[in-house]
């Protein structure tokens, strides 16, 4: 079951402003620096926040949290706690970044800054035909633009595809592209799974802020023997599309 929060409550705010101090914290004592898309790191934050009031922990929001109960979700030994370990030993040593994409070294930060300002979506291919719908619906990644011509096509009946949210209730309601077919959050994913479960011959896009959630629920389905998932690269923060907000 979706646990739905009130962002705009009391608690929410206050565990929000403590969140926010929390993450402050982190990068000073381990010499880091923000992501300069601060989309993703309000993302983020929020579904630290979400994740402190529902289980009492700042669990990692790019991960599914395991275990019904506070005994279970510790002594699986799977479930991440922010800064998790393997983000301060491998994800950031190595690649410059933790995978929710926050926590970044300086120099990551400016790579990032760089390959956002030079970051060109490719134009819009109109009318695609099923050929080529499928071409791109075997891709592990897709774009912005790429996606929106697979939803015009799905809408003129060329192709069809699901098109999955893996974000939480709350970034859903605010805005979502507009055709998304189901909600999949991450942190309830095996719960959530189960409304496609028997559409696993179906082509699949999934997408979440900036990708990095949307990859790890992709790997999970394709294990779980979906035939085709695919990821939109750097999630809705880079759609141009149109999108919609409610709770429908």
């Amino acid at each position: 079951m979706i646990k739905k929060i009130d962002t705009n409550s009391e608690e929410f705010q206050i565990e929000f402003e403590l969140t926010k101090q929390f993450t402050d914290k982190v990068l000073k004592e381990h010499n880091l620096t923000y992501n300069p898309d601060d989309e993703v790191n309000e993302s983020i934050q929020m579904g630290l926040t979400r994740n402190k009031i529902i289980y009492g922990k700042r669990f990692c929001p790019c991960f599914m949290v395991i275990g019904q109960t506070p005994q279970e979700q510790q002594e699986t030994g799977e479930n991440r706690l922010c800064p998790c370990v393997p983000a301060l030993t491998k994800e950031i040593p190595s690649k410059g970044s933790c995978h929710c994409g926050i926590f970044c070294t300086k120099e990551e930060a400016q790579n990032i800054m760089k390959e956002n300002h030079l970051h060109d979506a490719i134009a819009t291919h109109d009318g695609l035909n099923k050929n080529e719908c499928e071409k791109l619906l075997q891709k592990d990644e897709i774009n912005s633009t790429e996606l929106e011509a697979l939803i015009d096509a799905r809408n003129a009946g060329v192709i069809k595809f699901n098109l999955v949210d893996t974000r939480e209730w709350m970034e859903w309601v605010g805005s979502r592209i507009k055709g998304t077919d189901y909600l999949i959050p991450t942190t309830s994913f095996y719960q959530a799974i189960e409304q496609v479960n028997n559409q696993k011959d179906i082509a699949t896009v999934v997408y979440c802020h900036s990708g990095s959630r949307s990859a790890y629920c992709q790997r999970i389905m394709l294990n779980l023997g979906f035939k085709s998932v695919t990821n939109l690269d750097y999630g809705i923060s880079s759609y141009g599309g149109e999108r919609e907000r409610g709770d429908i």
